[in-house]
């Protein structure tokens, strides 16, 4: 069958949830048999979020290929349990500069460039492109609300798209919010109709509306939505505030959501295989024990800006019937070994992520030390590999001063360093080692008992690597270099062995687990905090 398009809108505030709407029907979908590509268009004008701050934009999910892509990208990656490329993510910036680069090579002729139709048509290319693959289902979430400005040409190029591919191969759903007011004790539904009305001087007609709520919506509001919004009234989905958002496909379909998006398209329905979420999600909601796992990093006031990790670790402990407490630890709060040891108090292992410049870095060295001296439970994620290198070498291997030349060019001893290849570098965006790259492990070893293979395929984003002038010395001294890249050129894996699980990778493993498959050093993690509760 031709590839059939579902467009997913937001409307009245942003933050509704749309990626995990669009993450749950696809999983939905795939748990019938169908294939699903997912693309998210995001209308800000930074060409990737590769440069934006966590503050602003939380995590920066990459890709196989290398792409730095939205966040949402993770949730679908993890829902539908496939692997996205830098197709799946598209900015108003990298729409821009390719029409910008094109006019400049003259490819338009000489002809006045223009958002209709130019970007129209750009926007347009990059669907094409997303459904190469001829999936037969591709789901796209527009970003920000209905009515930003920097959002129309996307309004626009789906409004010309569903003539392009035929109007019976095209559909739109629109999530929207029906607040709550407690003194009228009433769900309102002006919003949503005001929403949808905007989408309709647009040329867009709503198919089905996802409305939010805290609450059940009453038939009543059902039938008014339905009559307001000209939209079926089996066509607006209930989808309400749920603990985890692993409860979303369920409740979706509970909604006949999947059934009425395959009617609209006359396709067959079939009855979905969902028997390993629903025992996943079982225990989720009804575990054995507690795990309370610290993630130490700086920035701990927004959870987006490491949201795979906190994923992977509830992942984690799905697999050994746990639920996983995750709390952030501001590293900065870590001056010294005994406010660290205070600070990690009641945790039952803890996780020093990834992430860029000197600050908190004295911080992240001591929460490794406590963990390294009191055989507590630790993973190190990229940045908190380079700082477990840098722990040992000062402390351990005699090392004094040890540091990265990120955070000090004049240290004596630069045990992490600028990668070659990116010294002569200046442009900030998309230069990094990105992507999927092999890794060797070594036999024997706690990572290569985690992983039961020789070679492994992780993703990276990173500038600086152990130097390998300091190699011999570090495991002279006792550091197990686990895993390396294929040439043994850089350093991958460090682990040490007397320890119960003291494991830390250059790679972004958190981008890679899977709710029904836990990520294997999320689970060795987890698993040996639990056991230490013991």
């Amino acid at each position: 069958m031709s590839t059939k398009y579902i467009f997913v809108t937001g409307g009245v505030v942003s933050s509704l949830g749309k990626g995990i709407v669009a993450a749950s029907l696809g999983k939905l979908l795939t748990a019938r048999g169908y294939s699903v590509k997912i693309q998210k268009f995001d209308p800000y004008i930074n060409v990737d979020p590769g440069t934006m701050s966590p503050f602003q934009h939380g995590e920066v999910f990459v890709t196989d290929d290398g792409a730095e892509t939205d966040l949402d990208l993770g949730h679908y990656e993890r829902f539908t349990d496939t692997s996205l490329s830098k197709a799946n993510n598209v900015t108003s910036g990298s729409v821009y500069l390719s029409v910008i680069n094109k006019e400049r090579r003259g490819d338009y002729l000489g002809a006045t460039v223009q958002t209709i139709p130019h970007i129209t048509n750009e926007i347009k290319s990059r669907i094409k492109e997303a459904s190469k693959s001829e999936p037969d289902f591709l789901i796209c979430e527009i970003g920000g609300t209905v009515g930003d400005i920097e959002g129309l040409p996307f309004i626009e190029a789906i409004r010309q798209f569903r003539f392009d591919v035929g109007i019976e191969n095209v559909i739109y759903i629109h999530v929207t919010l029906l607040p709550y007011l407690n003194t009228a004790g009433e769900l309102k539904t002006k919003p949503s109709q005001h929403s949808v009305i905007t989408m309709r001087s647009y040329g867009v007609q709503p198919d089905v509306l996802v409305c939010r709520t805290q609450t059940p919506i009453p038939e009543t509001e059902k039938s008014k939505l339905a009559l307001f919004t000209n939209v079926a009234p089996e066509a607006v989905i209930e989808c309400r505030d749920l603990d985890t958002i692993y409860e979303v496909p369920m409740a979706l379909e509970e909604q006949n959501l999947a059934s009425l998006v395959l009617k609209r398209f006359n396709l067959k329905d079939k009855e979905p295989e969902l028997k390993a979420w629903k025992n996943m999600l079982s225990k989720i909601k009804n575990p054995s024990k507690t795990v309370k796992i610290g993630i130490a990093g700086k920035y701990t006031k927004l959870s987006d800006a490491y949201i795979s990790v906190v994923e992977a670790l509830k992942h984690a402990g799905a697999a050994i019937n746990a639920k996983v407490e995750v709390e952030f630890v501001s590293a900065e709060e870590c001056l010294d070994m005994e406010k660290t040891a205070k600070v990690l108090e009641g945790f039952d292992g803890v996780v020093v992520p990834g992430g860029f410049g000197i600050r908190g870095i004295e911080g992240k060295v001591n929460v490794i030390r406590y963990a390294r001296e009191n055989n507590f439970p630790f993973l190190g994620l990229c940045l908190g590999m380079q700082c477990a290198v840098i722990e040992y070498a000062r402390n351990v291997a005699g090392l004094d001063g040890a540091n990265s030349s990120e955070f000090d060019e004049s240290s004596e001893h630069p045990v992490i360093a600028l990668m070659s290849e990116q010294e002569d570098i200046q442009d900030y965006g998309g230069t990094m080692r990105l992507g999927a790259y092999d890794c060797h492990l070594q036999k024997g070893t706690k990572s290569y008992k985690a992983y039961k293979a020789d070679v492994i395929s992780e993703r990276h984003r990173h500038r600086y690597e152990v130097n390998n002038k300091y190699r011999a010395l570090l495991a002279e001294k006792g550091l197990v270099f686990s895993g390396l890249s294929p040439d043994g050129k850089l350093v991958e894996m460090i682990e040490l062995p007397e320890n119960d699980w003291f494991v830390a990778s250059q790679f972004h493993p958190e981008f890679k687990s899977r709710p029904e498959h836990s990520h294997p050093l999320f689970f060795g993690l987890v698993d040996a905090a639990s056991k230490r509760q013991k």
